[in-house]
């Protein structure tokens, strides 16, 4: 090796290996596409929250906006992804992105018009929801096809990038179009962002069921095999582990105000720390190419994130809370890029649809079942027990799990066992 080729090699091997998208044009598209969609989608999220609080000045009502999201994602999650393996799949990500863009342009539509109404707000999310449950898992399961097995993890990996750029991003620019421009304006942009993806999808080959045989994919039949591949099943409860036992988000405004002195701009930071860590995990990311064992590297992984959630509840100072709450955020995209890279490999591909839609019913479930724990232990006790004794309990359970799943332990990527 070269003195030119050694920093180059040593950057491979700190930041996010970019192979996918200089070998495959196919993924290339995707990934742009994906990432132009994922901004849109961020300000549409923005707009309707803060129209629907403009129509109602009702928190509350804010709220079930989240409500109405998360019910269709979670009830449908799983048939999108047993619809994904019966189907071209590249079909069916067009028909939702279709969808989706439609209903943007919808909202767009309604805002021009002066069609200001809390009921149409809380459909047209509900319909995203449902149109992402069917997208979500055709565009996960196309990449196995698009890459070689030994780029999979590095794509996870810019994957993940896509949806934290997106969660950072979208948000504020939509905050940006609203002051500015109105909802309407925010909306079009929206719905003309999905063209990105359209087109990305549309280049993309037909990707239908490789057993041609199987006429309908069942999601039982999907929830039977994950109960019998233990270590495709572990990756989901170490996963659990952290959302339920250790999720604090819930009570970033009580914190703000309680251990920080702060308002509502102290709040964002403490949202705005997680996705950031989040972030970094995807650019710094090289290094991973380097680890076989992706179970052990998920569990390590979810232990920490567990001991800096701890660590932030012991915090009184803003900037080491933020810190924290950054290394937990590094930690959980860690977890994620290992987790999604195991299922893409060591599933075989008529399962990988309805092994998605478990995922996302796990990471859409999961967060608001930890929110709701963690509002129910600070109420009967206080914040500080809450979060501290939360990530405690997630390094405690991620311990004891370890030494039940010793098959998860050494799981070899150069020799996946699911």
């Amino acid at each position: 090796m070269t003195a030119v080729e050694a920093p180059e090699e040593e950057k491979r091997r700190i930041f996010a290996d970019l192979t996918p998208l200089r070998t495959s044009a196919d993924y290339r598209r995707l990934w742009f596409g994906n990432t132009v969609s994922w901004i849109g989608q961020g300000m549409t999220t923005l707009a309707i929250s803060l129209q629907v609080y403009d129509i109602t000045g009702s928190a509350f009502s804010v709220g079930l906006v989240g409500l109405f999201s998360l019910v269709p994602l979670v009830a449908f999650g799983l048939y999108g992804g047993a619809i994904a393996d019966t189907v071209d799949r590249r079909t069916l990500g067009l028909v939702g992105a279709t969808g989706a863009a439609a209903l943007s342009a919808a909202l767009a539509a309604a805002a021009f018009a002066g069609f200001h109404r809390v009921w149409f707000l809380y459909a047209i999310v509900a319909l995203q929801a449902v149109c992402a449950a069917l997208n979500s898992p055709a565009r996960s399961a196309m990449i196995p096809r698009l890459l070689p097995p030994e780029q999979l993890r590095a794509a996870n990996a810019l994957n993940s990038m896509v949806m934290t750029f997106g969660t950072l991003i979208g948000p504020s620019l939509g905050g940006v179009v609203v002051g500015f421009a109105g909802y309407q304006t925010a909306y079009t942009i929206d719905a003309l962002a999905f063209f990105a993806s359209l087109y990305a999808m549309w280049r993309l080959p037909s990707m239908p069921p490789e057993r041609t045989a199987a006429k309908r994919a069942s999601v039982l039949d999907g929830l039977r095999f994950l109960g019998t591949r233990p270590n495709l099943r572990a990756t989901f409860v170490s996963d659990l582990f952290a959302m339920i036992l250790s999720q604090p988000k819930a009570l970033f405004p009580a914190v703000a105000a309680l251990w920080f002195g702060g308002d509502a701009k102290t709040t964002g930071l403490l949202v705005a720390a997680p996705a950031f860590g989040a972030l970094l995990g995807g650019v710094v990311s090289g290094w991973q190419n380097r680890i076989r064992h992706h179970g052990q590297a998920i569990l390590i992984a979810v232990a920490a994130w567990g001991l800096a959630i701890a660590a932030f509840g012991l915090s009184r100072n803003l900037w080491i809370g933020l810190l924290c709450l950054a290394v937990a955020g590094y930690a959980d995209t860690s977890s994620m890029i290992f987790r999604n890279t195991m299922m893409q490999v060591a599933a075989p591909d008529e399962m990988r649809g309805r092994l998605q839609g478990v995922f996302i019913v796990v990471v859409a479930g999961g967060p608001r079942l930890g929110d709701f724990v963690a509002g129910s232990v600070a109420g009967l006790s206080s914040p500080t027990v809450a979060i501290t004794g939360g990530g405690l309990a997630c390094v405690l359970a991620i311990g004891v799990f370890s030494l039940y799943a010793r098959g998860f332990r050494r799981y070899d990527a150069l020799d996946p066992t699911p």
